[in-house]
């Protein structure tokens, strides 16, 4: 594997920075390879192509069986009402935002 040399310098608001190194902390991704892994997927896709999220909606295990009830019923009650799409648009929906 081919040493690492060079360094990259960038400024930025020190805030930013802050609140950007407290995510990629959750994330358990050190700056410097994020940096790397971004500069190979622009050589890869001659584009910037992806973004590293936290999930921001709730997940089942971080609600409380109260939460997660009220959440179904309210997705029944839109179900009742004709509210939503076909499984279908859904699926193409989802690929077309990957």
């Amino acid at each position: 594997m081919a040493n690492k040399t060079a360094n990259v310098t960038a400024r930025v608001n020190p805030e930013v920075k802050r609140q950007a190194e407290e995510v990629l902390q959750q994330l358990g991704v050190p700056v410097s390879v994020l940096i790397d892994s971004l500069y190979r997927q622009i050589i890869m896709t001659n584009s910037i192509p992806y973004s590293f999220a936290l999930n921001t909606l709730p997940t089942r295990d971080t609600m409380t069986d109260a939460q997660f009830d009220r959440m179904m019923a309210k997705g029944l009650e839109q179900a009742k009402n004709g509210q939503g799409v076909s499984l279908s648009d859904a699926f193409s929906e989802i690929n077309d935002n990957i």
